[in-house]
């Protein structure tokens, strides 16, 4: 294998996860602490089902402070729960994953009606803050909104695992919603390469997957290309490619239509802080050298309706994608975002959430059980980061593919 085409499977990699890399601040904005509510978290009992994660901030991180509010806001908000996986993810039988829960605005939900809840997942090496700005606005609209990380990756657990490979992340998704959700009917979402795991989830559980949406989603590449064929030494060798800030810039200014206004210095660096985390580069390398999603085969057994929304000016993935999604989906349609790069929650959140709101209350959706008016009331407690809860807004306020 020549060492162009390694480098090429990293770019590859490394523009799937650009804006995970790097994202979205708003400049220019002042600096703004992080909410007492977060640092208070840190202290707050945990409910049993939740456990505390393992994982300290670096001191150059600073003392705390972030550029964008929902980021903190969506931190806040955190939880990790203890998803039952098969014993051969991890022998105890179960993984903990974080995730955040955006409840339904009731007056909302009450007076355009209530819809499927959604489960958004998450880019390449990324984590659900990534959906901070898209899942309050979702929620103002009504809709039950949920953000989870996928195994491996976010704030999910990466000690006593076996394996991060694509089917444990699928298999850990199926415990999350089995043990949060009850597996009730849901709305999977993804976007990019959380398309593929959605994709995957969705073929593999008809029965709960009533609806789909799919955000500039990776449907028809599958794997990870030569990352998958190197040798371990070699594969721990490109992953720490991967985290490197010269690779990392150059993916995050692709991400954006607008990358003057999205892709700062201080989304930078904010973007790398998760790859420090104690057993990242492993949970990375054993995904690659796993081969990756292959959801090509299985873009065509989601039967549930289907929207597709598709950045304008994606420069990531090609925009025959888009229309090849509505080939091939058996019920789907295409809107297309304008103005917008490859990361349209991100860069358009108010257009994004309207369009997932109107499509959950089309006609395709009646008769599908939507979620009760009965909502729980925004949690205050999140899991312990090394007793630095603000460490979770740093963390992921950049990293959202």
């Amino acid at each position: 294998m020549t060492k162009s085409t390694t480098a090429a499977g990293l770019a590859t990699l490394a523009a799937l996860s650009a804006s995970s890399v790097a994202s979205a601040f708003i400049p220019p904005s002042a600096s703004t602490s992080i909410p007492s509510a977060v640092s208070a978290a840190a202290t707050a009992s945990v409910g049993e089902a939740m456990q505390d994660l393992t994982f300290s901030p670096p001191d150059t991180m600073g003392a705390g402070e972030i550029t964008e509010v929902a980021c903190a806001e969506a931190a806040s908000r955190m939880k990790r729960v203890a998803a039952p996986v098969p014993t051969y993810v991890s022998p105890s039988g179960s993984v903990g994953v974080s995730y955040i829960h955006w409840p339904a605005d009731p007056s909302a939900a009450r007076e355009r009606g209530s819809t499927l809840p959604v489960l958004l997942v998450h880019g390449f090496d990324s984590s659900c803050l990534e959906y901070r700005r898209l899942g309050p606005k979702l929620a103002a609209q009504g809709v039950d909104v949920y953000a989870v990380d996928l195994l491996g990756w976010g704030y999910s657990q990466l000690d006593d695992v076996s394996t991060f490979s694509a089917q444990a992340k699928v298999d850990a998704l199926a415990g999350f919603w089995e043990a949060v959700g009850g597996n009730k009917p849901v709305c999977i979402g993804g976007a990019s390469l959380g398309g593929a795991a959605a994709i995957e989830f969705g073929a593999a559980n008809p029965d709960v997957v009533k609806g789909a949406v799919f955000i500039d989603a990776q449907g028809f590449v599958d794997g990870v290309g030569p990352m998958a064929s190197l040798p371990k030494p070699l594969a721990q060798l490109g992953v720490k490619v991967l985290k490197s800030v010269p690779l990392r810039n150059s993916a995050n200014q692709m991400s954006y239509y607008d990358p003057e206004t999205y892709a700062t210095e201080d989304a930078l660096k904010v973007g790398r802080f998760h790859c420090l985390r104690d057993g990242w580069d492993d949970a990375l390398v054993s995904f690659m050298l796993s081969g990756g999603f292959s959801p090509s085969t299985k873009v065509e057994k989601i039967e549930a309706p289907s929207l597709v929304l598709w950045g304008r000016q994606d420069g990531i993935l090609e925009k025959e994608f888009a229309d090849k999604f509505i080939d091939t989906l058996p019920d789907g349609e295409l809107r297309w975002v304008e103005e917008c790069g490859h990361v349209p929650h991100l860069e358009q959140p108010e257009v994004t959430a309207e369009a997932i709101a109107g499509f959950l209350r089309s006609e395709k959706f009646e008769g599908v059980g939507g979620t009760e008016v009965a909502f729980e009331a925004v949690p205050t407690a999140v899991w312990g980061v090394g007793g630095l809860a603000g460490a979770a807004a740093l963390a992921g306020a950049a990293f959202m593919n």
